[in-house]
């Protein structure tokens, strides 16, 4: 599948190469190996500190976002047209226990790329969001339109990060777009590229890895919320979808949108039970589950509305059926048992 097939028509190619920061994690590899696919030229710039060398095919920068030096040296040497950014903290309870962290990378780092940014007269940026920024919503799906009131650090940095952009906007001319996941999750087709973190805290790689024989069960982290069947419910979105909002995103600025603020979603949600079940059905293996407590800053239900990112991108996602993104999740991790150390 490549950008030329999924990206809007009047996507074209910068003056200079896409800068893509977190370019070696999960979300930045895959939407590297689609720019690439359509003959775009990208820069990766990653700490690895949770990203892997080895999905890198493009130029790697190894710099973090905290070290203004190397962000200004990697904008002289490249001068890119436009940037996308993946490279952030995002573990809920992580930042609920160290909101000094995830301030400092989230905020600070974001803050250090868009002076850089300003400094080199790099306007375009596509911003990795989360629908974390909506906390406890007031209504269920999601529409654009739900007051931004997170309950956790990891989700308030995401907004802190939207605010500035959009100062940076008014007073600079940056033009972004700042993408609301919902949970991605699934993996290329091929079996080459997917979901790899240490420690790793997604529910389907670790249900895949039940089926792989490495962990005896899956912990179900409260049964008492209000939904169908008492787990959290999410609405799970295909990586490839959202490599293809990130293109098709970037051709909206290129055309000269200002900003572009939207959910990536399915419009549908499942709990962890149903995970469960179909991964159980898709691997052939019992996936034994445990039950244990909720966990700190996990709201019962998170599952997208509304048709913004249709009207503005021309987007909807096209491989997000739950099976396919757990069938393609194991194809990976049958490839890759032990993650990208195999």
């Amino acid at each position: 599948m490549s950008a030329d097939s999924l990206a809007s028509p009047d996507f074209r190619q910068p003056e200079g190469p896409i800068l893509v920061v977190g370019g070696a994690g999960y979300i930045g590899s895959h939407t590297v190996r689609m720019l690439e696919e359509g003959g775009i030229p990208v820069v990766v710039l990653d700490d690895l500190s949770s990203g892997h060398r080895g999905v890198v095919r493009a130029p790697l920068i190894e710099a973090s976002l905290l070290d203004r030096d190397a962000l200004a040296a990697a904008f002289e040497e490249w001068r890119p047209r436009s940037v996308m950014h993946f490279a952030a903290r995002c573990l809920v309870g992580e930042s609920v226990e160290n909101p000094s962290l995830y301030y400092q990378e989230n905020v600070q780092g974001a803050w250090n790329l868009l002076e850089a940014m300003r400094a080199s007269d790099c306007q375009e940026l596509v911003f990795s969001s989360t629908c974390a920024t909506y906390g406890v919503p007031v209504a269920v799906p999601i529409t654009e339109e739900n007051p931004q009131v997170p309950i956790n650090p990891y989700g308030r940095t995401k907004l802190h990060i939207e605010h500035m952009m959009q100062d940076y906007s008014r007073a600079y001319g940056l033009r972004f777009a700042a993408l609301r996941y919902f949970n991605a999750a699934g993996a290329a087709p091929g079996g080459d590229l997917g979901e790899d973190h240490d420690p790793e805290t997604h529910l389907i790689p670790l249900v895949m890895q039940v089926a792989l024989g490495q962990r005896e069960s899956i912990m179900i982290f409260g049964d008492d919320y209000p939904t169908p069947d008492g787990t959290c419910v999410r609405d799970y979105i295909h990586i490839l979808d959202l490599a293809d909002a990130h293109l098709r995103a970037l051709g909206r600025l290129q055309e000269g949108e200002k900003q572009i603020a939207c959910n990536l979603g399915t419009g549908e949600g499942y709990s962890v039970k149903q995970v469960i079940d179909v991964a159980r059905t898709v691997t052939g293996h019992a996936i034994p589950a445990v039950q244990g407590p909720r966990r700190p800053g996990d709201p019962p239900e998170l599952v997208s509305g509304g048709s913004l990112a249709r009207d503005l991108l021309g987007w909807w996602p096209t491989r997000s059926s739950l099976e396919e993104i757990v069938r393609d999740a194991w194809r990976f991790h049958q490839a890759h048992p032990h993650g990208y150390d195999d």
